[in-house]
């Protein structure tokens, strides 16, 4: 009989020990407040931002169309054609302002295209094309009138004349590297 009663006792304790165990597994699950997002806070809506750095992932939303992903946490790559969104910064609605494209021409762009020329168009008003027949580092930079920049926006279009095609090796389309691209203050 003792036996026999040290066996209930102890299926008496795990079974205890079993409803404490789903007690404690299963309460929070009761207690659980919904969070509630009535919006999204300043610190989670982007901004719209007059200087573009190509390494942050935030300017996402700025980037309307040919740009690749982020590299080395610093460039993209673009396609023939790229688009970009720019807040006017204040005051440039008076005096206009200054169109600032730093960017790279890789050695394999030249290598394979022999030169390349970029030319840009701003609010619907075309800008004067620069072209790049050696590699390296340079910076496109135009005046912007102040009458292009009275709006919330400043959509600015870029094209390539040439790029290199997709291959086997990289299924995009490349240009040229970007760096950062904005509009200043004159």
């Amino acid at each position: 009989m003792t036996h026999k009663l040290f066996f209930e006792s102890r299926a008496t304790v795990r079974l205890c020990c079993s409803l404490m165990l789903m007690a404690l597994v299963l309460a929070p699950m009761g207690c659980k407040k919904k969070k509630v997002r009535v919006g999204a806070t300043d610190e989670e809506t982007p901004k719209m931002q007059s200087m573009l750095n190509m390494g942050d992932p935030k300017i996402e939303p700025q980037l309307v169309t040919g740009f690749h992903g982020i590299e080395a946490g610093a460039w993209r790559w673009t396609a023939k054609q790229f688009t970009v969104a720019l807040r006017p910064p204040f005051g440039t609605g008076q005096k206009g302002a200054k169109l600032t494209v730093r960017l790279t021409v890789p050695p394999v762009t030249i290598e394979k295209l022999k030169n390349v020329s970029l030319s840009a168009t701003a609010g619907g008003s075309a800008l004067p094309p620069e072209t790049y027949t050696t590699p390296g580092d340079y910076f496109y930079v135009r005046e912007i009138p102040a009458s292009l920049l009275t709006g919330d926006s400043l959509r600015v279009d870029f094209q390539l004349d040439k790029a290199i095609a997709p291959s086997g090796a990289d299924i995009r389309e490349l240009g040229i590297i970007v760096l950062h691209i904005g509009l200043e203050n004159k």
